[in-house]
């Protein structure tokens, strides 16, 4: 048996040496271009921000009225001109500034931090709206795991720096100035002792922030790693119980694990330097308040009201001196993942798309092929070479070595991947001048893989039409021979079949989404490879469905089955991406070594059979 580290998972995810993350990270938007993402939201929920904000700057001063209670209740003690109604008065007013800030408090909190979660719902949506336009080369390039934490981790630090962090920021400045205001007010000389820390505490924190964005960017990318690794091993569970690789798998999710951690644990290094200072100078100037202050008041040039009442200014102001640690962390991570999401909403289709101007459709649509030439990348080599071919109404075939460009060809025709100008033609039109809806909805495709949905059969069959009926449902699985097999589960059309399919068979699968395509009933109907796990009778009875229900209409379906292929119009083969021949199954036989070689091998297991 062959070691476990040779055997590779076709859900293997790449994992980059901690030192790469700056190479792969998506290159720093300015911050108008980040803002220019959440102006929209703000524009929309201008009133309720300003809602929000009043009510939190009345909240921040009705708190910087109670020291001032306090220095009348202090030194109307100390002097005893105060008498004991007054003091019930002076606690009756603190107590309802106290119920007054807890009501307006709350109010900030639902409007402000309402609105965050607004802006998240709005993004959510375009990240959403986006990705669904997307073609395929965005997603070679980008796994799902990425992409979910886009929409999970990256979403939610953008809310948070978006409501918490906009509230603690719009807070420590309201509190910060007004409280620098009253203690000036007290007295000038101590106020500016007491903000001797204050310099200090912000170098120290603008010098860690580039520190954090970096930091906190991979831990993000490492996020998406584990995301990615956790959902490919839960799809592939079957196969990876297959080959006893669970022990393996656990081992690899370990290592990503650890390195998550170990990229949390720098960011939490920075988070940790950053409030402890800031505690730090708050305490300092405290203790120069406590020495100094202390003189004044026993000098007699300070009241022990004012002091009571700087000293309750100074406590205020800890929260601002702290809150800018708190707050440069949850910016910068707010910032980090916007300039990922601002990257994700950059990148452009490669396919050309225009504006549907509600052309008519057609009725016999057909394509035709003009010196095609495509490769999937620059650089790699060409899955096709100068393909010349007309696809018009009829079966055609497919056929051709591994690799030869069959399902290319399915691609290309269903507008999957771009193609060079004047090379591709839909309806005598080049594909390129028209938009990518109008050429696909009149393609009913079914691809190698069939993807399904963890719903009912009915409601996978019906993807395509949801507002079909139920007897045309029906009719769709009848067509393709699996309408008898649906009826024998226990809860028929209705029967659930779990995540991609998983309860039913692989012929099982392929012609349920041959069905789909079917209930479309789209002009053209192309069929990459989508029986290969159906028996040779069932394919013979989807076939007959076919020949009835799409009678004048184009059917393109790539098989290297002999038998099926000699009931098509036409049969095409390919060999290394190039058109080696055409014709009907008896004139390829004459003409093609290709064919007939492919036609000796089926037939001759059969004949051996037969004797």
């Amino acid at each position: 048996m062959p070691p476990r580290a040779l055997f590779v998972l076709p859900l293997s995810v790449h994992t980059p040496p901690s030192d790469a993350s700056a190479d792969t990270s998506p290159k720093r938007a300015s911050l108008p271009e980040l803002i220019d993402l959440l102006r929209p939201s703000f524009g929309r929920y201008r009133w309720q921000l300003v809602g929000g904000f009043v009510a939190l700057i009345i909240v921040d001063f009705l708190q910087l009225v109670i020291p001032r209670v306090l220095k009348h209740g202090v030194d109307g003690l100390a002097d005893s001109s105060i008498s004991h109604a007054s003091l019930l008065g002076l606690a009756a007013l603190i107590v309802a500034i106290a119920i007054a800030v807890a009501g307006l408090r709350f109010v900030w909190r639902y409007l402000i931090i309402g609105f965050s979660r607004l802006l998240e719902q709005n993004l959510r949506n375009r990240i959403f709206s986006h990705l669904l336009r997307m073609d395929a080369p965005f997603f070679e390039k980008h796994t799902p795991g990425d992409l979910m934490a886009h929409s999970s981790n990256d979403l939610a630090a953008v809310q948070m720096a978006c409501g918490m962090g906009m509230v603690a920021a719009a807070d420590a400045l309201v509190m910060s100035l007004a409280t620098i205001a009253f203690m000036l007010h007290i007295h000038v000389q101590l106020t500016l002792l007491a903000l001797l820390p204050m310099p200090f505490l912000a170098w120290f924190t603008r010098s860690l922030s580039g520190r954090l964005h970096h930091r906190f960017n991979t831990v993000q990318e490492q996020f998406s790693l584990l995301t990615e690794f956790s959902r490919s091993t839960v799809v592939s569970i079957r196969l990876i119980k297959a080959y006893t690789m669970e022990l393996f798998q656990t081992d690899r999710f370990d290592r990503l694990g650890r390195r998550y951690v170990r990229s949390n644990l720098g960011v939490a290094y920075i988070q940790g330097l950053i409030t402890p200072i800031a505690t730090l100078a708050g305490n300092l100037g405290m203790l120069i308040i406590l020495l100094v202050g202390g003189r004044l008041v026993i000098a007699g040039t300070l009241t022990m009201g004012d002091f009571v009442a700087f000293i309750s200014y100074l406590a205020m102001l800890v929260w601002p001196m702290m809150a800018i640690g708190w707050v440069a962390n949850i910016v910068q991570r707010g910032l980090t993942s916007l300039n990922r999401i601002h990257h994700l909403l950059g990148c452009r289709a490669t396919l050309p798309d225009i504006a549907d101007n509600g052309e008519p459709p057609l009725d016999h649509p057909s394509f035709s092929l003009r010196g095609l030439h495509f490769a999937y990348a620059p650089g790699l080599s060409p899955a096709l070479v100068d393909i010349d071919l007309k696809i018009g109404p009829g079966i055609h075939g497919i056929t051709g070595r591994t690799g030869s460009g069959k399902s290319t060809i399915c691609r290309l025709l269903a507008r999957l991947y771009p193609v060079a100008d004047g090379q591709l033609f839909f309806g005598g039109r080049d594909v390129n001048a028209l938009p990518l809806s109008y050429v696909r909805n009149h393609i009913a495709y079914v691809g190698q893989e069939p993807v399904l949905f963890s719903d009912t059969i009915a409601a996978n069959i019906a993807l395509g039409r949801p507002e079909a009926t139920e007897q045309e449902i029906i009719a769709a699985a009848a067509s393709a021979a699996i309408d008898e097999e649906i009826r024998e589960l226990p809860d028929g059309y209705a029967s659930l079949i779990g995540e991609r399919g998983v309860k039913l068979s692989g012929g099982q699968r392929q012609r349920l989404a041959l069905a789909r395509a079917l209930l479309c009933d789209r002009p053209v109907l192309v069929i990459d490879d989508g029986l290969s796990a159906v028996d040779v009778a069932t394919e013979h009875e989807v076939f007959a469905g076919l020949r009835q229900r799409f009678a004048g209409k184009t059917v393109l379906i790539v098989s290297n089955r002999i038998k099926m292929l000699s009931l098509t119009d036409r049969i095409i083969v390919l060999d290394e991406g190039r058109i080696a021949c055409t014709g009907g199954h008896e004139e390829l036989l004459a003409a093609s070594s290709l064919y007939r070689s492919m036609y000796e091998k089926q037939m001759r297991p059969q004949a051996e059979e037969a004797l």
